[in-house]
């Protein structure tokens, strides 16, 4: 190993765990460095490794939803967290749900019984460019490094709060409730319009202004909504509030060469359009809120939400700028970044991060080539558009919109989702062959 077996991982979350175990069991010697138990971030309370702290739940089972999916996946490329996952389960109908405290406590106890791993308890401040490293301190990383950090990424690259709109797919929009264009005919059909009359504005807004938010944490406080105000906060201010902001329909005319009253736009999130945010909604309503609200408006009547918005600290950086597809940081080749600093969203998809950036950290550390896990694949497809340049870059989840369409249209939902699994998963087996 010529440039050195040891191996720096910071922070002992689902990423960092499950780099320090992938590493190890390929005999790396690992420093492990983590804040607790020493101290705790406002987020923690148990002093263990890889603490669940929203929800004990890693989300569906099954190969035929995008979570089971890469679940399945990453099954099959051994990894700790998965395993663990399924030992430690608890009755949640078609949801993987772990119990929480036996969950962490087992992921320790492995860490700690690996020999090649040396466990240290500190609160990291300054990267060091010259040692292999794998950042992964998550959402609410520390100060000193989040400074160290912002100056490797140039500033400007490294966020601090995520506002993010929801996502929902093409092909669960009503086209014929919505139809292509810009303001004034400026800009070519940038936009796909889903209008409104009077009465659908009215009971949307009414409904909007009445619905159950999240309640933020403390450490997060109002800073999250500085330049950024959730929709029912400004839907609140008045019932044409909206109208006169991200709802405005000046400028547009719909099918007919009329102005709606109101009009949601929509914005592609990608380039083959399989996916749409809504513009200017920015929310801090409840999930199941913001799917029974925003199913009002026509077009998306039957829309399939991919992503919800949210309101929340979420430190990351800009990946497409600063990372390549092997978690590499494009101008510092020593580090790798994993977890939701790398741009995943989800306790699975940051799974997914550390475990990809160990396998590549072992290849770079022994001169090897990396191989980039298949685009076909959901972890591929994950990083293929965490790493692709786009206007707005938003931390993503796992979903089939992400992933390239099939040679063959499928017009059972069910069935299509069968057919991505069944070419992931042969792809990952592939991938797994490379990386043996």
């Amino acid at each position: 190993m010529k440039k050195g077996s040891k191996v720096k991982i910071i922070g002992g979350g689902l990423a960092g765990s499950e780099s320090a175990y992938q590493l190890a069991k390929r005999g790396v010697e690992v420093v492990l460095v983590d804040i607790k138990p020493k101290a705790f971030t406002p987020a923690h309370h148990n002093p263990n490794f890889a603490e669940l702290v929203c929800s004990n739940s890693l989300k569906a089972k099954g190969h035929a939803t995008s979570s089971g999916l890469l679940k399945e996946e990453l099954l099959e490329l051994d990894s700790l967290i998965i395993k663990t996952a399924y030992d430690t389960s608890v009755a949640a109908g078609g949801a993987l749900a772990v119990e929480r405290e036996a969950f962490s406590q087992k992921i320790t106890d492995t860490i700690k019984s690996m020999p090649n791993i040396n466990i240290v308890c500190e609160e990291y401040k300054e990267i060091d460019i010259n040692a292999p490293t794998i950042i992964a301190t998550g959402p609410l990383t520390t100060g000193d490094l989040a400074n160290s950090l912002k100056n490797l990424t140039d500033g400007e690259h490294l966020y601090f709060f995520d506002s993010a709109a929801p996502i929902v797919t093409a092909e669960s929009i009503d086209y014929d409730n919505a139809f292509w264009g810009s303001r004034y005919q400026k800009g070519g059909d940038d936009y796909l319009n889903c209008p409104m009359n009077k009465e659908q504005y009215e009971l949307f807004w009414n409904e909007l202004v009445n619905s159950a938010c999240v309640e933020l944490k403390g450490f997060e406080g109002k800073e999250v909504f500085e330049g950024c105000m959730p929709i029912e906060v400004m839907a609140k201010r008045g019932i044409d509030t909206l109208r006169f902001g991200p709802l405005k329909p000046v400028g547009l005319k719909d099918k007919d060469g009329n102005r709606p009253y109101a009009v949601v736009q929509l914005r592609a999130e990608n380039n083959e359009k399989t996916l749409f945010n809504l513009v200017g909604f920015q929310t801090n309503l409840k999930f199941g809120e913001q799917k029974r609200v925003f199913s009002l408006i026509p077009a998306l009547k039957n829309a399939e939400f991919v992503r919800y918005g949210v309101m929340h600290r979420n430190t990351y950086i800009n990946a497409p700028k600063c990372l390549n597809k092997f978690f590499q940081l494009k101008k510092y080749p020593n580090i790798f970044i994993a977890g939701q600093l790398s741009g995943v969203e989800g306790y699975v998809e940051s799974t997914a991060s550390g475990l990809i950036a160990a396998i590549n950290m072992y290849k770079y550390i022994n001169d090897q080539s990396m191989t980039e896990v298949p685009k076909y694949s959901m972890i591929g497809a994950l990083i293929d558009y965490i790493t692709t340049e786009r206007k707005d870059f938003q931390p993503m989840n796992a979903n089939f919109g992400i992933m390239p369409p099939l040679d063959t249209r499928f017009k059972n939902k069910q069935e299509r989702y069968e057919q991505y699994s069944i070419r992931a998963l042969d792809e990952i087996k592939r991938y797994k062959l490379s990386i043996l």
